[in-house]
């Protein structure tokens, strides 16, 4: 087998095992991965301003306000106006958020960053470096992605041959 297609392989797997994650945290909680993270990094920060939320996770606001308003729906978080300044809105975790916490499997991204930081220095910079390239390769570099591993629409259409 050729190297090219060894990396195709490869590239796949990661594609696959991402889909694989988010299709076991859908069946055993009912979240997408974003939407664990947001509840997740709602816990880790308490009450806070949707724009610094969506600053911490790299989502667009409208995307962290879309993803809320689900969560909100379902009673996993609620959201309130400051008290000091009535154009900012905080978002706090119920209790029924907590306990969605607490079901959850382990991030994916945890995961990897649990392996990743046991590596030596030069072998994360040789990984992040080959990454890079690959995504150089596939004219990839200059999309905007957020540091969580889920599979989702995607905000642009997919290249094809013609453009």
């Amino acid at each position: 087998m050729s190297q090219e297609v060894e990396v195709l392989i490869t590239i796949r797997q990661i594609i696959r095992a991402t889909d694989l994650y988010s299709r076991q945290l859908s069946k055993k909680v009912g979240l997408t991965a974003p939407q664990l993270l947001l509840l997740q990094t709602v816990q880790d920060m308490g009450a806070v301003a949707i724009s610094k939320l969506s600053t911490e996770v790299s989502l667009s606001q409208a995307t962290v306000t879309n993803i809320l308003d689900r969560l909100e729906a379902r009673g996993l978080i609620a959201r309130h106006r400051s008290t000091l300044d009535k154009r900012v809105v905080h978002a706090t975790l119920t209790e029924s958020g907590k306990k969605m916490i607490a079901s959850a499997p382990t991030p994916l991204q945890d995961v990897f960053c649990s392996a990743f930081d046991k590596l030596q220095t030069w072998e994360q910079s040789m990984i992040v470096a080959s990454l890079q390239r690959v995504a150089s390769m596939m004219n990839a570099e200059h999309i905007d992605a957020s540091p969580m591993l889920h599979v989702g629409v995607a905000d642009e259409a997919p290249l094809t041959e013609q453009q």
